[in-house]
């Protein structure tokens, strides 16, 4: 789409260098390892959220060759509080998966980067520019916002036939050259400028010819996600104190907080005095109802029913594989979810 001032990746190009982020941690360098852990972290993540994380994570982890030999509760434990925990999971997969299939050499091209676990189109196509300069598009949620407004596209960005015009479209706008400012200025724009609400939009380089502005739908596009009833879910997490030390146990490597340290569960009518019989042959010196809490997941809220559970002494496979007692202040530092988390600095003093 053109326009007196120049066309749209014009425009755009000209205002990042202008107005632009040019001073976070991982610009300015050609490393693919660096700039895909921090395209994966910002994945549904706040840049201001990321930079601490992402500073940690490589100080743990410098190489990709440093995260394929770590264990991935190391990479967990590195992780927790960031959230939507596969992303570490398949971080590190792929990380092994580079050193076995490729020889500890990151693929050059988007097309070969896209089928590494985790990595998805966009994510690739964002390394493969900044990393190897190749002329590809991005489509991550900033991205649709600035297309769909831009260009007036209704619908959805989520549903198929709305996301296959929105890549069309990237494509189609793709400029000859300056592709790293170019792609860097999209990320920017939906980031600090044409955000979900209060866009600025008299701060836009590209509000000359933008639909949305000009018809006074900035408020309506992208359209929301269509509404569905959240389904809720409930479950008692047993907090179960031995002293000065609280047991935890770790979850399924698939499924919810795969691979996570967190409380032993129970359904929300079952008798934390049978549970501790029958599991840890002890009977409770103390029960007490904690504060319940909710946590919302993209298909359902977790409403959690938390029960603390005092005991002096437990049978011996209470410490297997699996389960481990760690003192309250530790175990708020280890690879818990961050609703764990919560509970453990919610716990009364001991």
């Amino acid at each position: 789409m053109s326009g007196a001032s120049g066309t749209f990746a014009e425009r755009l190009i000209a205002w990042q260098r202008r107005a632009g982020r040019h001073d976070l941690p991982w610009q300015g360098q050609r490393d693919p390892y660096a700039i895909w852990i921090a395209e994966v972290m910002l994945q549904q993540t706040q840049v201001t959220t990321v930079i601490p994380y992402y500073r940690r994570f490589l100080e743990h982890f410098p190489c990709v060759a440093a995260l394929a030999a770590a264990e991935l509760d190391q990479v967990l434990e590195l992780w927790s509080g960031l959230g939507y925990y596969a992303r570490a999971r398949h971080l590190h997969r792929a990380a092994r998966e580079i050193m076995e299939t490729w020889g500890g050499t990151f693929p050059t091209r988007s097309e070969d980067l896209a089928q590494l676990p985790g990595m998805g189109r966009s994510t690739a196509a964002a390394v493969a520019v900044f990393a190897f300069g190749e002329r590809a598009a991005i489509l991550d949620g900033n991205v649709k916002r600035v297309l769909a407004r831009h260009l007036g596209i209704e619908g959805y960005p989520g549903a198929p036939a709305v996301e296959r015009r929105l890549w069309q479209e990237a494509q189609a706008l793709l400029p000859r050259r300056d592709i790293e400012a170019y792609t860097q200025g999209l990320m920017d724009l939906g980031a600090t400028v044409c955000t979900r609400t209060q866009p600025r939009c008299a701060a836009c380089p590209v509000a000359e010819d933008c639909v949305a502005r000009c018809t006074g739908r900035v408020d309506r596009l992208p359209m929301p996600r269509p509404r569905r009833p959240l389904p809720q879910r409930e479950v008692q997490w047993l907090v179960v104190l031995r002293a000065e030390e609280v047991l935890l146990e770790k979850r399924a490597s698939l499924g919810l907080w795969g691979g996570l340290w967190s409380f032993p569960e129970a359904g929300v009518d079952e008798d934390p005095a049978l549970w501790c019989a029958r599991v840890l042959e002890a009977q409770p010196q103390a029960l007490a109802a904690l504060e319940p809490l909710t946590h919302a997941f993209t298909h359902f809220a977790l409403r959690i029913h938390p029960r603390l559970v005092r005991v002096e002494r437990v049978a011996q496979q209470a410490a297997q594989p699996g389960r481990l007692w760690l003192p309250v202040p530790e175990a708020a530092q280890a690879a818990v979810p961050a609703p764990v988390r919560r509970v453990l600095r919610s716990i009364p003093a001991i």
